[in-house]
């Protein structure tokens, strides 16, 4: 009897190293179902016994998942529980009928929406897993498969003459689809884009220019009345240099001349005194 706790030490000691998940027991069939695939990995991979199977496993339960343990082990021998009675006591309490109807109901009307075609794909094949009484056949599959993907990824993986027949090729499909389909709404994207650099560089250019104008515009228009003076003794002095050098010289004649003297008349009884008559 003494060599048994060193046994399950050293099982113990191996299935540490493995890092097992734990599992706390949410109701949530997906979550559930992801942790019995890795653990079943595990336990595969350590070739073990069905009880040393079942040792381990219930070892990773934690919380909720743990108190539920122990209501197994008060009901049921579970030392010598085989590992697929280990999975139908599983299933039952996490995969149960009212929960696994709500999964049917999101598998039928699943669709990818803002998703990527792997996410998609992903929640697509964990709700196929726990539905396997709604898919039968790869036909059926693909079928579903086709209904979730977006009308445009849709359009072309179905696109020719020969749709796809298999899940794999489906898959291949959608993801070269959703490249394209990225590639052109990129290039669209830096278009518009760049076009909007466009008008706002132009209408920047254009304030400025009009700022720039705006100086240049009082200058062309002098309201000043000395500016109009200047510009008077400019074209004055412009038409004196084209005349002829004798009207230039008549001009200066009679610019030099004073003008007579206007004869006065003196009133009769008014005495003139010297002051009074021009020289």
């Amino acid at each position: 009897m003494q060599p048994q706790p060193v046994r399950e030490d050293l099982l113990y000691e191996r299935f540490r190293r493995m890092k097992a998940p734990e599992f706390e027991g949410p109701i949530d069939p997906i979550a559930a179902d992801n942790w019995l695939i890795d653990m079943q990995v595990i336990l595969d991979f350590m070739r073990l016994t069905e009880q040393e199977k079942v040792l381990c496993a219930s070892f990773a339960l934690k919380k909720d998942a743990r108190h539920w343990w122990i209501t197994v082990q008060m009901r049921r021998n579970v030392l010598n529980m085989s590992w697929q009675d280990f999975v139908d006591e599983f299933r039952a309490m996490y995969y149960n009928k009212e929960v696994l109807a709500a999964q049917q109901d999101e598998l039928t009307s699943f669709t990818q929406g803002s998703m990527t075609v792997m996410e998609a794909v992903k929640k697509f094949e964990q709700l196929a897993r726990l539905c396997p009484n709604l898919i039968t056949s790869e036909t059926e599959k693909v079928r579903l498969m086709m209904k979730m993907f977006r009308t445009d990824i849709a359009r072309q993986v179905s696109a020719g003459n020969s749709p796809p027949v298999t899940v794999s090729d489906c898959i291949e499909r959608a993801l070269r689809a959703e490249y394209w389909i990225n590639r052109d709404k990129e290039a669209r994207v830096q278009f518009y884009q760049s076009k909007k650099e466009e008008k706002a560089l132009a209408k920047t250019n254009q304030s400025r220019q009009s700022t720039e104008a705006k100086p240049q515009a009082q200058a062309s228009n002098p309201n000043a009345q000395g500016d109009q003076h200047l510009l008077c003794l400019r074209q004055g002095r412009a038409l004196r240099e084209k005349l002829p050098s004798e009207h230039t010289a008549a001009v200066s004649a009679l610019s030099e001349q004073k003008p007579p003297t206007p004869a006065i008349t003196c009133s009769p009884g008014y005495t003139r005194r010297s002051i009074d008559c021009p020289g």
